[in-house]
Order: structure tokens, then C-alpha cells, then sequence
């Protein structure tokens, strides 16, 4: 066990590919993700957990059945579980992700853009 910061920025310069969260910290059964997005995900959902955006860099917008949410730098969203959501990005979007060990970043969905598992970064 280290006792040094995680630095986000450092994190997120080291990979460039987008939908691919990387695991940068863990605490208790959860696991601190960082991603870049751009472009439009799957809509999906997951049944079993909320899910955290919290954005560092960019605009994402959660698209949600019943309404959009806007999300600037600084800002962060929890999408309740079960909720059927598709983030969106029209640049890069640097984030951070806060979910339970093990989440797909699909969830239901599955497909072309599910990442694999990824804890290179801690």
C-alpha cells in the first residue's frame, strides 16, 4: 500500500482510447474509474447499481427516457440503478466513474463497446 495521491490528470494522459474506463483507485467493494468518451454510447442499464459520473473535462450529456442531463467540468450525476441511459459526447469528455467492482461499462447492453476489464493504472 502506497499513501500517494491519485493524480486524475496524470491517470487520464496516460491512454488515449475512448469507452474504456481504467481503474485508478479502490474503496471497499467499489472501484474509482477514469474514462475519455466522445461520440454516443449504447443505451443500457444496470440493474444491480447506481452509477457516478463525475466530469473532469468537457460536456457529457446523460440521455435518459424521461429527459436529458448536461454535465460540465465539475459537476457529476448518479444515474439510479435500473434507470436506461446513453451518454453522449460531441468532443472528449474526461470523467471519473465511482461503481461496484465488476460493472460492466455495457451493462445489459452488451456489444461492440464493452470494454475489458482494465486496472492497468493502479
Amino acid at each position: 500500500m502506497t499513501h500517494e495521491p491519485v493524480d486524475i490528470a496524470a491517470k487520464l494522459s496516460a491512454f488515449s482510447e475512448h469507452w474504456s474506463p481504467k481503474v485508478v483507485a479502490r474503496l471497499n467493494d467499489y472501484e474509482v474509474k477514469v474514462v475519455k468518451v466522445q461520440g454516443e454510447f449504447v443505451w443500457h442499464t444496470h440493474d444491480e447499481t447506481d452509477e457516478l459520473f463525475l466530469v473532469i473535462e468537457g460536456e457529457l450529456t446523460i440521455q435518459l427516457r424521461d429527459g436529458n442531463v448536461v454535465l460540465r467540468a465539475g459537476q457529476l450525476f448518479v444515474v439510479p440503478r435500473g434507470v436506461e441511459h446513453c451518454p453522449v459526447a460531441d468532443g472528449e469528455v474526461h470523467a471519473v466513474l465511482i461503481e461496484p467492482a465488476g460493472v460492466v461499462n455495457t451493462g445489459d447492453a452488451g456489444g461492440a463497446l464493452t470494454a475489458a476489464y482494465d486496472d492497468s493504472l493502479l
